[in-house]
């Protein structure tokens, strides 16, 4: 069961949308339709083709994932949380593992990147008494 819900504002348009976070009882019972009804039209696609491919099966999967796609998708449009019910944001975003910020926030900081570390030089030569091998002896 979706243990919470975020709503999310987008700054340009100021458009309003709640995502229920968790488990997805509507996906387990009415498959791919709870994403028509809430305008998610790609997800609806996704999930109709995978239902017809697999026999209504991929519904097991999709409980299970739906509700993170769509508040990723969210992000990633631009959304930013306007309010929550769950009372950390920053927890609920590291279960999430997504960026979720508010209006104001600072942007997120860039991953760290361990720094390179150098060429390794390149193999010297062994030197040779100047004799030529003969089978492999010098």
């Amino acid at each position: 069961m979706a243990y919470t819900s975020i709503t999310f504002e987008h700054p340009k348009t100021n458009a309003i949308r709640e995502a229920p976070v968790g488990f997805s009882w509507t996906v387990l019972f009415f498959g791919p339709f709870p994403a028509m009804f809430r305008g998610d039209w790609k997800y609806f696609g996704i999930m109709f083709l995978a239902a017809i491919l697999s026999f209504g099966f991929s519904g097991l999967v999709f409980m299970f994932i739906y509700n993170r796609m769509s508040i990723q998708d969210l992000v990633s449009t631009g959304y930013l949380v306007r309010e929550t019910v769950y009372p950390d944001l920053d927890e609920l975003s590291r279960k999430l593992k997504i960026d979720l910020r508010r209006p104001g926030d600072a942007a997120p900081r860039p991953e760290s990147t361990p720094e390179a570390e150098p060429a390794p030089e390149p193999a010297q030569p062994r030197p040779t008494s100047g004799v030529p091998k003969i089978d492999g002896r010098e």
